[in-house]
């Protein structure tokens, strides 16, 4: 099936969310048990921890860590926001810089001015856009930032979303409370999915979508270690406690170029692979076998691949065995988890 579909619905009652694009499982998003990231506390200071620089913090959902501070002590109560999905067993990661963020505006607390996004370059359309973030930000606090979804979005629909995001941060910013309290909700995995994929597809909202649109069937290979290549090759990716093995192999190829031509295959994949599995932290890949001047160009491809992904990740590089690392954000609990 061509084209890019957005499909909206339930897996073991837990709301989720899909994005298919020509047929095949592009993102995957489903509700966690854990709080979601964008999720703003009013926290109270705990207990520092010595030789981190960071601090433990009380929240209504659990104990939570905020790194790097300076001058908070113990008893304080401050306002958090929830960056990433905490590892099992550890505390929530907050930091204190809040965003308040929509499908087409950013609001920036304590970090004003009115930007746009570089990804438009109309300089028309960049125009227009001021004139609707000054009539709605004229003389606020906050800062504003504009998403790449406002290119030829309604007039009106942008300006409500601004207003939204601007009253949120007001009210949450302008926080008096004395209790640790959940001020915000982070965004569940329907509205996320607005929120994130603005790109034009038809949208399903009827019981029974994944079914009808083979989201099951590709969940079911996410849920697997397996991930068949372009090229005849596959992808195994096995997460363990301390970091996710990917191991990349040739398949039935056996050309002088089969190690390469599958490892850019694996660069390639490699984003929605672990987007869809919901895989973060350190990312191990044993790459095919491949001359070493033929590392310049996997690499480049994993740059080129990563670039638009949702989540950052940071290329490490090579280690002395030949393994290429890479460090990913834990923007999601992972799919295994989820679902089991």
């Amino acid at each position: 099936m061509k084209g890019r579909t957005i499909i909206l619905d339930h897996l073991k009652d837990r709301e989720a969310a899909a994005l298919m694009v020509d047929g095949k499982l592009e993102d995957l998003l489903v509700e966690a048990d854990a709080p979601a990231p964008g999720t703003i506390y009013r926290a109270r200071a705990d207990r520092p921890v010595k030789g981190q620089g960071g601090m433990f913090l009380t929240t209504p959902d659990g104990p939570a860590f905020l790194r790097q501070v300076k001058g908070l002590a113990p008893g304080e109560l401050l306002l958090v926001q929830v960056s990433s999905y905490a590892e099992p067993g550890k505390a929530i990661p907050v930091t204190t810089r809040l965003l308040f963020k929509s499908r087409y505006a950013i609001v920036t607390p304590e970090a004003p001015g009115l930007n746009i996004s570089r990804a438009i370059r109309d300089e028309e359309e960049r125009d227009r856009l001021l004139e609707i973030a000054h009539a709605e930000m004229g003389g606020a606090e906050h800062g504003l930032i504009l998403r790449s979804a406002c290119a030829g979005a309604d007039e009106d629909e942008i300006a409500e979303d601004i207003a939204a995001m601007a009253s949120l941060a007001a009210q949450v910013m302008g926080d008096t409370g004395t209790e640790t309290e959940v001020l915000a909700e982070g965004d569940g995995p329907h509205a996320l999915a607005w929120r994130e994929w603005s790109e034009p597809a038809d949208v399903v909202t009827e019981p029974g979508g994944f079914d009808d649109h083979g989201v099951l069937d590709a969940i079911d290979t996410a849920l697997g270690i397996a991930e068949p290549l372009a090229g005849g090759g596959t992808l195994y990716v096995e997460p363990t406690r301390a970091l996710v093995a990917v191991d990349v192999n040739t398949g039935a190829d056996t050309s002088l170029a089969a190690g390469l031509k599958a490892n850019i295959a694996c660069a390639r994949a490699l984003p929605r692979v672990l987007r869809v599995r919901g895989l973060g932290g350190q990312i191990v890949i044993d790459a095919a076998p491949m001359a070493k001047k033929d590392r310049k160009t996997f690499e480049s491809s994993l740059r080129a691949a990563f670039k638009t992904d949702t989540d950052e990740t940071v290329l490490v590089g090579w280690t002395p065995m030949g393994h290429f690392e890479l460090q990913r954000k834990r923007g999601r609990v992972p799919l295994r988890e989820v679902l089991s």
